[in-house]
């Protein structure tokens, strides 16, 4: 899309160039202007450069409204693909596609995954209804959202559960983004009206662990210490 809008951009340049300068040799030179004015042959010819020249710009001027249009249903497009409908984080596949990057390649050292669950969704759907629970599933998206900030990805991988990825990670990275969470569950549970978020995780990185030799293995790992914790 970039590379029609640059074209679109010098057509409607060179169209202008042309026009002021159609424009300048005429008022310039008083005897083309008089042969313009006295012959109707001529007159007619600049007639129809002019009207050829205008039509141009219309049509550019329309390409780039639908171009425009175009660029924000693809944005919507792309967003409604990526994005949870419920959560209105990254979903399932946009995860995939930072997965796909190391399939089939030795694990990095700098790879480190979280799975989190959110332990008490299900009380919360029995009680108050699927509605207070997409709630608290929106509710706990945006403060994975702001916690991820500058640090990892954060997902929802289906369900109750969010993947989180650290691709240059560290014991220090794992620490700050948990803490953050923390931080805002606690201050979430405090307000008056709310459903408390209850959540517990998986960590999986820097492993040593001859079994773990691949990412899918990492994020199998992080999920099963969910169920062990």
């Amino acid at each position: 899309m970039k590379k029609i809008d640059r074209l679109k951009s010098i057509q409607l340049i060179v169209l202008a160039v042309l026009i002021v300068i159609t424009a300048v040799i005429i008022a310039m030179n008083k005897g083309l202007y008089h042969t313009i004015a006295v012959d109707s042959g001529a007159r007619l010819m600049f007639m129809m450069l002019w009207v050829a020249l205008g039509t141009s710009l219309i049509f550019l001027v329309l390409d780039f409204n639908n171009f425009s249009k175009l660029k924000s249903d693809y944005r919507e497009l792309d967003y409604a693909v990526h994005s949870d409908p419920v959560a209105g984080i990254a979903n399932r596949y946009s995860s995939d596609s930072i997965i796909e990057k190391y399939l089939d390649k030795p694990l990095p050292a700098g790879i480190g995954c979280i799975m989190i669950e959110l332990s008490n969704i299900q009380e919360t759907n029995k009680l108050y209804g699927h509605l207070a629970g997409n709630k608290m599933i929106r509710d706990f998206s945006n403060i994975l959202k702001i916690a991820a900030v500058n640090l990892c990805f954060a997902a929802r991988n289906g369900g109750n559960k969010f993947l989180v990825l650290f691709e240059d990670c560290s014991d220090e990275r794992i620490e700050r983004f948990l803490a953050r969470i923390e931080q805002k569950v606690g201050a979430h549970n405090s307000e008056p009206g709310t459903h408390p978020i209850e959540y517990k995780y998986g960590i999986a990185y820097n492993e040593n662990n001859d079994k773990i030799t691949t990412i899918t293995e990492l994020i199998a790992l992080s999920d099963r210490r969910i169920r062990n914790s």
